[in-house]
């Protein structure tokens, strides 16, 4: 059977989340950390949140069939902590292909940061796009959607009905736009007006007409168990003017 159920978790808040946010607010050009990205880790908040996932999880009334993880440790630590907490012994695929967007010569640099260390980058950015900008070194959301087609050719005929994959938000984004689908204008729209919450869950369901999305960000579970909610846009991007 194939899916027909999909649940997008965007990691809990990692150290990293919390430094680039201080960062952007204190007007600094580079985010004070010296951890690669692969390696930042969830900060005590991001745990509690992810204990409140496995609350989530522990009395979800269907069974969630398969889980995917990106490989990146605030992701990894997501998911084996919710596991636990909601008792499952069910285990996890480690997928390379829903890893975070990867940002080149703009990693660690805040707004501020690019406008003085990158001004070219900034105006390319104002030229291409959000969505077909590449940095240096790094990847556009064109290209993360590009390696996502390839895990969703592959996922969505697995056994079994539902799914739960723990990533980030430009990951949990393009799923969307990928799935429902969007065009890159309306991709664009919707991600200036919304934000994929830290430990947020995001629902969407397969019938014969397609995908439609049933819940977007939805962070009734951290509430009830009393974890904080945090809204950290994920990492720095070029704005335009």
């Amino acid at each position: 059977m194939a899916l027909t159920e999909l649940w997008l978790v965007r990691h809990g808040e990692s150290i990293a989340n919390s430094a680039a946010s201080r960062a952007e607010l204190e007007g600094l050009d580079r985010i004070p950390i010296d951890i690669r990205d692969a390696d930042v880790p969830l900060s005590a908040i991001g745990e509690e949140q992810a204990d409140a996932l496995g609350t989530w999880m522990g009395n979800h009334d269907d069974p969630i069939d398969m889980f995917w993880v990106s490989p990146y440790l605030r992701a990894r630590q997501t998911l084996a902590m919710a596991l636990a907490g909601s008792g499952s012994a069910s285990t996890a695929t480690v997928d390379e292909r829903l890893r975070d967007r990867e940002l080149g010569v703009l990693d660690l640099l805040t707004t501020h940061g690019v406008a003085r260390y990158q001004p070219a980058e900034a105006e390319r950015r104002r030229h291409l796009g959000k969505f077909y900008h590449r940095p240096p070194g790094g990847e556009s959301w064109a290209d993360v959607a590009l390696r996502l087609r390839s895990f969703l050719h592959d996922a969505l005929n697995t056994p079994g009905s539902t799914g739960l994959i723990v990533a980030h938000d430009a990951v949990v984004m393009l799923f969307l736009y990928l799935l429902l689908p969007m065009e890159e204008s309306e991709l664009l729209e919707f991600a200036a007006a919304n934000t994929v919450l830290n430990a947020s869950v995001t629902h969407i369901v397969r019938s014969d007409e397609g995908w439609r999305l049933a819940q977007f960000s939805e962070v009734g579970h951290l509430q009830r168990e009393g974890a904080p909610v945090t809204v950290h846009p994920g990492g720095p991007d070029v704005e335009p003017e």
